[in-house]
């Protein structure tokens, strides 16, 4: 069975820096890309970062573009979400998922595995 575990939410300041983690567990990690979502209160999930199986190519939704940075790691089974400059408009619950083969992609229909979500809140 496929688990995906996300940590590293929490309550920030605007203009400060948080580290999202996803331990992945149930099925061969390097095999698959890997991609992170939010969804805010009253809004529609919303597409965040997105990593192929390696590591060697990424996709940033526009508004994280620069101030967001996804990166894994095969070995530890582990996906990160490294956010910058957070801003109020970040706030939102994030959501880890495990796409359905090896390549990076943005819609969430392609991804099989969802984690629970981690809460991020930042503060004006």
């Amino acid at each position: 069975q496929v688990q995906l575990v996300e940590s590293g939410g929490g309550l920030v300041q605007a203009g400060d820096s948080l580290r999202l983690s996803c331990a992945a567990s149930g099925r061969t990690f390097s095999n698959y890309g890997m991609g992170w979502f939010r969804q805010a209160p009253g809004k529609e999930r919303q597409f965040v970062a997105t990593i192929n199986w390696s590591g060697s190519r990424t996709y940033y939704a526009d508004s994280v573009k620069g101030r967001f940075t996804i990166s894994r790691d095969n070995a530890k089974n582990t996906v990160y979400l490294q956010m910058n400059s957070l801003k109020p408009e970040d706030t939102a619950v994030y959501y880890c998922a495990s796409r359905k083969n090896s390549n990076w992609g943005t819609n969430p229909d392609d991804y099989d595995y969802w984690g629970q979500g981690t809460q991020v809140t930042v503060s004006s």
